[in-house]
C-alpha cells in the first residue's frame, strides 16, 4: 500500500482492529477507527486498546482519529466518510461470536449484513475503490475435506454467525461487479494472542487454569482448530492491503490461517504447561454450531499475497499466557 494513504478501520477498538491500527500507524499512514464500543464484552477492555493506539501514535497523534458509533447509522458513517475520505477500508466491525448467534440470529444479521451494506454505499457514494472484509474459516460449515480450499462450497454454515459472514461476501462480490470496487474477502481461522477478547476459547481457558476454576470441554477432545497468532493476521491484511491497492478491478478470497490445526486437548496442554498449572475439565457435549475441524489450505494466499505465517501455537501460547499474567490478574 502507497504512503500517505488514509486507511478507515471498522472495530477498530477490537482485539484483530486495534493491532491493525498500530502496525498502519507504525507505517506512517492515517488511520481512522470506526468503533461502537459495544458491550458484547467490557466496553472498557475496547476504551484501552483505544488509548494503547493514541500512545503509538506518540507525537503523530494528528495521524489517528478514533469515531464512536454505529456502522448500522448510515448517516453517522456517511459524516466520517465525508470528514475523513479514506483511501482505503477495512472492515473489521462484526457481531462475532458463533455460540451467541445462535441466540440472538437477528442482531447478527442486522450487524454483520445490514452494516456491511452501508460501509459498501459510502465507499460507492464517496468514490473509495479499496476493501477488505473480514470473513471467517466458518463459512466453511463441517467440510469434509480438509485443509479448507478458498474454491471449496461454502454453501452449509452451521450458524447464523457462519451465515452472516457468507452473505457479507456475497454483497461484496456484488459491489465489486456492479462498481469495480477492489475486494478482497478474508477469512480468518481462529486468531488469537495478547490483546485477545475475552469470549474466546484461548482466553477463557487461561482464565479459568490461572484462577482454579473449571474449563467448559466440549466433546472428547478431539475437536481441532487452526489457531492463528495476530502477528501473522495483521501481516496477512497489510498484503492484502497492497494486492488491492496495485490492480484494477480486482475480487479475491484468501484464507488467513496458521497452517497447523491443533485439537482441542493440545490446546488446553500448551495452556497448562505455560501456566503451570493443571486445568480442571467439565465435560460437556459437542455443540451442534461448532464445525468440528479447521484447517487452511493457504497456498493461495501464500502465491497472490506472499503470506507465509510464522508463529509456532506453542510460542504463541506462551506470549498470550504472559500477556494475561500481566495485565488481567
Amino acid at each position: 500500500m502507497r504512503d500517505n494513504k488514509t486507511v478507515l478501520i471498522t472495530g477498530g477498538a477490537g482485539f484483530i482492529g486495534s493491532h491493525t491500527c498500530k502496525f498502519l500507524l507504525g507505517r506512517d499512514r492515517c488511520v481512522v477507527s470506526v468503533d461502537n464500543f459495544s458491550d458484547n464484552y467490557s466496553p472498557e477492555y475496547k476504551r484501552e486498546n483505544i488509548k494503547c493506539v493514541q500512545r503509538a501514535a506518540g507525537s503523530a497523534n494528528n495521524r489517528f482519529e478514533s469515531f464512536e458509533g454505529d456502522i448500522r447509522d448510515a448517516v453517522f458513517l456517511d459524516g466520517v466518510f465525508r470528514e475523513t475520505r479514506p483511501d482505503i477500508v477495512i472492515h473489521l466491525a462484526a457481531c462475532a461470536g458463533v455460540r451467541s448467534s445462535v441466540l440472538n440470529p437477528g442482531l447478527y444479521a442486522d450487524v454483520n449484513v445490514n452494516g456491511t451494506v452501508n460501509i459498501l454505499e459510502c465507499m460507492k457514494n464517496h468514490g473509495i475503490g479499496k476493501l477488505l472484509f473480514a470473513s471467517s474459516s466458518s463459512v466453511y460449515g463441517n467440510n469434509a475435506k480438509l485443509p479448507f480450499c478458498e474454491s471449496d462450497p461454502a454453501d452449509r454454515p452451521l450458524s447464523p454467525y457462519a451465515a452472516t459472514k457468507r452473505a457479507g461476501e456475497l454483497i461484496c462480490h456484488t459491489y465489486h461487479h456492479l462498481y469495480d470496487i477492489n475486494i478482497a474477502c478474508l477469512r480468518f481461522f481462529t486468531v488469537y494472542g495478547p490483546g485477545q477478547r475475552p469470549d474466546l476459547a484461548i482466553y477463557r481457558f487461561t482464565e479459568s487454569v490461572l484462577k482454579g476454576k473449571p474449563i467448559p470441554f466440549y466433546g472428547d477432545g478431539s475437536s481441532e482448530r487452526d489457531y492463528t497468532f495476530i502477528e501473522d493476521i495483521i501481516d496477512g491484511i497489510w498484503r492484502a492491503a497492497i494486492w488491492a491497492d496495485n490492480g484494477e478491478k480486482r475480487f479475491d478470497v484468501f484464507n488467513l490461517g496458521g497452517s497447523a490445526a491443533v485439537t482441542l486437548s493440545e490446546t488446553v496442554a500448551a495452556i497448562e504447561s505455560e501456566a503451570g498449572v493443571g486445568a480442571v475439565l467439565d465435560f460437556k457435549p459437542q455443540q451442534p454450531w461448532e464445525v468440528y475441524k479447521t484447517s487452511a489450505d493457504i497456498s493461495h494466499s501464500k502465491a497472490v499475497l506472499g503470506y507465509n505465517p510464522g508463529t509456532e501455537f506453542k510460542k504463541g501460547i506462551k506470549a498470550f499466557v504472559d500477556w494475561y499474567k500481566r495485565s488481567r490478574l
